[in-house]
């Protein structure tokens, strides 16, 4: 299957405890579009960038067999620009700069190839936009996946409940599934947002892990414990990347299948916060992805013997 991805090409500017960084690659469609391109899978991005933004970006993601052929180049603007500062847990951050320039009036152009892709990846954008690309499909996708934040539900809300409803798997956080839903519950917000549409309900949780939700069943997965982390940001858009990358590859949308696929999207995401933005995701292989899903395996699976008098 073909994987279409829309969302943002970016800039990002960071500082960690562990350091920081001047303006580097950053945005959702390029974490999406790099942890796709470890699984081989045909994928295809729909972004826009300005003039500002390097050649050796789209050189690096085409080298790794990404379809950049619907980033929209507008040389009199310039790139999507986010810098953020992390605080010592890294669970919690302060925005220090947003500027939105050429996404403002960022009107998606598909490319005609990529129109009739089986799964479609939404990024974070707004759901105007989003519903925006479902109409410019040839067909609708089998697999639609959102992505959204609170942001949305604060400012968009009627567009966003109409963008859910035509959603077959929305990935947000704990947080905004509290937001969407006003249940505190997770399982009781996974119900309550499978009523607006999705038959599936990824929730993440950061370091502890991710839920999958459908038809009453739930599938949890922990974050695996790792030496070093250097940098969150675009560990969530490398989860869903490697999530639908390997729904595509596969062909195969069970339920199943999908349960495969959070541990696939935690493995790469767990490598995306060792270094700094997408320097890590840039460096891995299928092996190093094989090894890491190993790692995951031995982390969830035991054997137990009870006894009782």
């Amino acid at each position: 299957m073909k994987l279409l991805v829309v969302g943002s090409v970016a800039f990002d500017a960071i500082e960690t405890p562990f350091g920081k960084t001047d303006k580097i690659l950053g945005g959702a469609a390029t974490f999406i579009g790099l942890a796709a391109s470890v699984l081989k899978t045909d994928v295809s991005l729909v972004s826009v960038v300005g003039g500002d933004f390097p050649q050796k970006h789209l050189d690096l993601l085409e080298s790794k067999g990404v379809d950049t052929s619907g980033i929209e180049m507008i040389k009199e603007g310039k790139t999507f620009f986010w810098s953020g500062k992390y605080h010592n847990d890294l669970n919690s951050r302060d925005t220090l700069v947003t500027e939105v320039n050429v996404m403002a009036d960022f009107d998606p152009k598909v490319p005609p190839h990529a129109s009739a892709s089986e799964v479609l990846l939404l990024g974070n954008l707004h759901p105007s936009i989003q519903l925006s690309v479902l109409e410019k499909m040839e067909t609708r996708p089998q697999l639609v996946i959102l992505d959204t934040m609170n942001f949305w539900m604060d400012t968009a809300w009627e567009e966003l409940l109409k963008m859910i409803s035509k959603t077959d798997v929305i990935t947000i956080n704990d947080e905004e599934a509290r937001q969407l839903s006003g249940e505190y519950s997770l399982v009781k917000s996974a119900q309550k947002i499978h009523a607006m549409g999705p038959d599936y309900v990824i929730i993440k949780k950061g370091e502890h892990g991710a839920l999958l939700f459908h038809e009453g069943k739930v599938f949890a997965i922990p974050a695996l414990p790792l030496e070093d982390v250097f940098d969150p940001t675009g560990a969530g858009d490398t989860f869903a990347g490697g999530f639908a990358a390997h729904l595509a590859k596969t062909g195969d949308l069970s339920f199943n299948n999908m349960k495969s696929a959070i541990i696939v999207g935690s493995a790469l995401a767990s490598y995306t916060v060792e270094k700094f933005g997408t320097q890590r995701i840039e460096e891995i292989t299928t092996e190093d992805l094989r090894r890491r899903v190993a790692d995951f395996k031995q982390l969830t699976t035991f054997e137990i013997d009870l006894y009782f008098d």
